[in-house]
């Protein structure tokens, strides 16, 4: 079997470290993989495009709201390298990020006919410009999107909105492919993909996973935390703070806790944090100081308004950490009562309840590591070589 896993990035990031993953378990099992990316260094098979066409891409988002329709060259010369390693199927991730163009490679999937398993990690396929609506409550998705409340977000266009436009043209781009599987991380973002325009392709929910071994309880003590040592640490990490990720609602919890708890925050824009109730140590790329972090917390919350499925969750609880979320997006998935409390959106009063009343105290360690056991890294990866491994032997079944 011969996999290409095309994706904005290789190796880094969540997202990158899942096709790195899935790279790894298809050659251990004496397949082919090859991978394709469009940005960070050099660590992949095929790189697609230049700095200076991402660039263009970029301006072009920017001022006409047309993300996905740059990169013409790029994805030409993507194609002309697929068709010169002819994998047996093509696994895609995330097609945005100012690196492809996507009406030129979908025709050309179209025609090439070979099966297709796309991974979504947000919902920007089924969107006519955002990847998240929820922090909105938009729901024009689910008919035909126009005048975008979300314009200015990711992939912000400062001038035009095309959104009526973007949301026809991938419709008929991405309901073209006749052997089309997807995958997605969550039942939460399952059942928005049932309600959207992909409806009529096989779903399967694959979870994301972590690496047990590096994220795992220590009981070394972080050394942000030296100056707060005596308090009950309240960790919240996000890879950048705004209002999106919760920035608000922890400066309220900070001032509803006691002085025996300190609220520490985690990732970049941390450290700007202007509040005395909030220690901002700004972002790590460590695992290493992630894990202290986590180990030496007495609660991780997680306060975000738009997420499909945290990562940070499954890390906190393999460190041995519980966790209290808002209900959002995909984020209770990874809880249950032995690990993790789950509260409304915004309600502040009753994490810090939570909090002081003494209902972590219930929860232990081995339960945590014991949940998160269940999203093994490994486990996971090979639950994408298997549905892979299927698509590629039901195709062979059907040309025979």
């Amino acid at each position: 079997m011969r996999v290409l896993e095309i994706n904005v990035v290789y190796g880094t990031g969540s997202t990158g470290r899942i096709v790195s993953g899935i790279k790894e378990v298809i050659e251990k099992h004496g397949d082919t993989c090859w991978t394709a990316y469009g940005r960070g260094m050099a660590c992949g098979d095929i790189k697609i495009g230049t700095s200076f066409e991402i660039a263009v891409h970029g301006a072009i988002t920017r001022l006409f709201d047309c993300h996905g329709y740059g990169s013409i060259k790029a994805t030409k010369k993507l194609i002309d390298q697929i068709k010169e390693i002819h994998p047996d199927i093509i696994h895609i991730h995330n097609v945005h990020g100012y690196y492809i163009n996507f009406p030129i490679l979908f025709q050309f999937l179209r025609e090439w006919d070979k099966p297709i398993m796309w991974t979504l990690h947000d919902c920007w396929s089924f969107t006519g410009h955002c990847a998240h609506f929820s922090y909105k409550k938009c729901m024009k998705w689910k008919t035909a999107c126009e005048d975008c409340p979300e314009k200015k977000s990711y992939p912000q266009s400062i001038l035009c909105d095309r959104s009526k436009k973007n949301f026809l043209k991938k419709r008929k781009c991405f309901t073209s492919q006749q052997n089309m599987e997807i995958v997605v991380p969550s039942v939460w973002l399952q059942n928005l993909v049932s309600q959207s325009f992909l409806n009529k392709y096989p779903i399967t929910v694959i979870p994301t996973g972590i690496d047990l071994a590096k994220f795992n309880y220590t009981a070394k003590l972080s050394k942000y935390l030296n100056t707060v040592k005596e308090k009950r640490i309240v960790l919240g990490v996000a890879n950048v703070w705004t209002e999106r990720k919760g920035l608000y609602f922890f400066e309220e919890l900070a001032d509803k806790l006691g002085q025996k708890y300190q609220v520490v925050l985690v990732g970049e824009g941390s450290e700007q944090v202007k509040s005395n109730r909030i220690l901002g140590i700004g972002k790590t790329d460590s695992i290493e100081e992630l894990a202290e972090l986590y180990s030496s917390s007495y609660v991780y919350v997680n306060l975000t308004l738009e997420d499909t499925f945290p990562t940070t969750n499954l890390e906190a609880l393999a460190c041995g950490t519980p966790i209290i979320t808002f209900d959002t997006g995909g984020s209770k998935e990874s809880l249950d009562e032995s690990c993790g409390y789950v509260v409304s959106q915004g309600d502040t009063d009753a994490v810090a309840n939570l909090i002081s009343s003494g209902a972590i105290e219930k929860i232990t360690r081995e339960a945590c590591r014991k949940k998160a056991e269940k999203y093994n890294k490994e486990d996971k990866f090979e639950c994408y070589y298997k549905k892979l491994r299927s698509m590629y032997e039901k195709n062979l079944e059907k040309h025979s």
